[in-house]
């Protein structure tokens, strides 16, 4: 029996041995990216270092990331998927390549983990007709072979990484796949691989994704210059895979919750494997997003957050449970992830809001439970209309599938033409974190918001000298459009503030200030003044930029970028809202002109 501690130990250990350095499990919300809500595999954090940028702590990493990942939540249910989970990673920053990252993925999994070499199957690029050019991936077959594999499959259509965007770092990947029924496979069976789930034979463990490419704005695939490795292994799968247990949820990670669940509903997990591995997943998810300080809202983060309570207490309903458990269970996650101190540090917030949120919605369930009944008594070609539908969804917090699932039960079906419709109208509030496949900040790393993540440093300093030094950055979401820039400040600015701070930032732009970089030592980077508050993601080294005038310094940050060199390319810096973003925090919206 190998815990999930030992199993990360060993991981982490056996890279630092192979000259590996290890970085911080960074914070579930991305600081720099706006197109995901939620960190959703190990080398999001490491964007700007993949397109070519020196990482501090060198150009080989290694470490365990939590992610969340809320584009497969349909298939939460099943044995090995989950919202929320740990992801092992290694990466190569332009230095490895491919036979190192494979010949180390096999010496770790046959040595380290000692699987046996006749459990391990291999899936390569088999290439695919949207990138006639690229060749298939022989040589990471023959790697494999080399090293003794003997079930290779080359994947036609699959088996490839990006871009995220139109351009950018692509490759083929790899995949580990174990055999996990008792004895040794005679063949490696697609059908049976390429969707693990209960019964499946083939359960994906590992995957090595080797960025050989740059695809360019015409649309070739050419040899990229700086060539990476990123790896991903998912700690829950691993767990199982080598505990012999088909079924994640029967390891250490999950059972003290699902015991609980079996506890307070009086009901056996064997008969309710579904509903309880829901509830368990749904709420593990949702105190990892509490942690981080969000609460259940109807909008980004805090939606997502209030869909997988509401989601978790709809099932719980459906075993009867009645009371309040969703409290209960949190303190068992908080139990099993002891190692992670921001847990327990919260603790108080994350068990006052996930009560606070059952209760609110136990509360609307009924009346919405009333409006239903309302709607079947009229509706039409056994159909509830879709405005309905979206009605129940929106206004009483009824998850669609929840009103689908009445609807069945009454012979009915539900217009979902008229549903998205509906939703399309109100596409604010359903802005979800990631569909299933990392789409990382890769794909906006662009021009524009380069120069706006830049200007939000000016604006920072800016916002010092109007306001007093007890401003501080409390959050950033940058688009190319716009920045939206969060600090520490009770009052509302007056008209004359924000005239001001404007004014200040326009005058750094235009005398076009140098824009350096440099490498620190955390106790370096504090000790020369520069700002930063999140700590506990800082590794050895940092990334310190500053903004210099002729007379002093006028924003000196540690940051990962990324930046422009000059502030004269910035343009006209121009504030167009100030508004209260939580007590004892106010936002802005800046815009960058011609």
């Amino acid at each position: 029996m190998i815990t999930r501690k030992e199993l990360i130990k060993k991981y982490i250990n056996f890279f630092k041995e192979k000259g590996h350095k290890e970085i911080q499990n960074s914070p579930l919300i991305p600081q720099n990216d706006p197109t995901v809500l939620f960190t959703t595999a190990g080398m999001h954090p490491l964007v700007p270092y993949l397109l070519g940028q020196k990482h501090p702590q060198g150009k080989r990493l290694v470490n365990v990331q939590r992610c969340i990942r809320t584009g497969d939540i349909d298939e939460v249910g099943d044995a090995v998927h989950h919202t929320f989970f740990e992801m092992l990673g290694n990466w190569s920053l332009g230095d490895y390549f491919k036979e190192e990252a494979i010949e180390m993925s096999f010496e770790f999994l046959t040595k380290t983990l000692k699987i046996p070499i006749e459990k391990l199957a291999i899936s390569v690029f088999g290439g695919d007709k949207d990138f006639p050019k690229v060749p298939k991936d022989n040589e990471s077959a023959e790697i494999w072979k080399d090293l003794g594999i003997e079930h290779i499959a080359y994947l036609t259509g699959d088996n490839w990484w990006g871009p995220a965007g139109n351009t950018g770092p692509c490759g083929p990947d790899t995949e580990m796949f174990y055999y996990t029924p008792k004895g040794n496979p005679k063949e490696f069976d697609l059908n049976k691989s390429s969707k693990a789930s209960d019964g499946k034979d083939w359960v994906e463990i590992w995957n090595d994704v080797l960025m050989q490419y740059n695809k360019d704005s015409k649309g070739d695939y050419k040899e990229a210059k700086q060539k990476n490795i990123d790896t991903g292994m998912g700690v829950e799968r691993t767990l199982a895979v080598l505990n012999e247990l088909k079924d994640n949820y029967e390891s250490e990670v999950w059972k003290p919750i699902i015991s609980k669940i079996e506890k307070i509903s009086k009901k056996k997990y064997g008969d309710n494997k579904r509903e309880m591995r829901i509830i368990a997943d749904h709420l593990k998810a949702s105190v990892f997003i509490l942690a981080e300080n969000i609460s259940p809202s109807n909008k980004e983060h805090g939606y997502v957050l209030r869909r997988l309570i509401r989601r978790a207490i709809t099932h719980a309903k459906r075993l009867m449970i009645q009371n309040n458990f969703t409290k209960i269970l949190a303190e068992e996650v908080i139990k099993i992830y002891s190692d992670y101190s921001h847990l327990q540090k919260n603790k108080e917030f994350i068990l006052k809001e996930i009560e606070k949120e059952e209760n609110q919605f136990r509360q609307t369930l009924a009346s919405g439970l009333k409006f239903f009944n309302k709607v079947i008594e009229n509706v039409k070609n056994k159909t509830i209309a879709g405005k309905d539908a979206f009605l129940l969804y929106q206004s009483y917090g009824f998850p669609l599938e929840m009103t689908q699932e009445l609807a069945k039960e009454k012979k009915l079906q539900v217009d979902m033409v008229g549903f998205e419709e509906e939703q399309a109208k109100h596409q604010e509030l359903s802005r979800t974190a990631s569909a299933g496949k990392f789409k990382s900040g890769l794909a906006d790393h662009s021009e524009a918001t380069t120069k706006l993540h830049t200007a939000a440093h000016l604006l920072l300093a800016a916002l010092r000298q109007v306001l007093g030094e007890h401003v501080e950055q409390r959050g950033s979401n940058i688009t190319a459009e716009r920045l939206r820039f969060d600090f520490s400040h009770e009052e509302k600015l007056t008209q004359e503030q924000i005239t001001q701070a404007e004014k200040i930032v326009n005058n750094n732009i235009k005398q076009g200030l140098e824009i350096k970089r440099e490498e620190l030592t955390l106790k370096e980077a504090k000790k020369s003044g520069a700002m930063g508050i999140f700590d506990d993601k800082y590794g050895d080294k940092v990334s310190v930029y500053t903004v210099c005038n002729p007379k002093d310094i006028t924003s000196k940050e540690i940051c990962a970028g990324p930046h422009v060199t000059n502030t004269k390319e910035l343009g006209k810096f121009k504030i167009i809202k100030e508004e209260s973003s939580s007590k004892g925090v106010r936002r802005i919206k800046a815009v960058l002109g011609g």
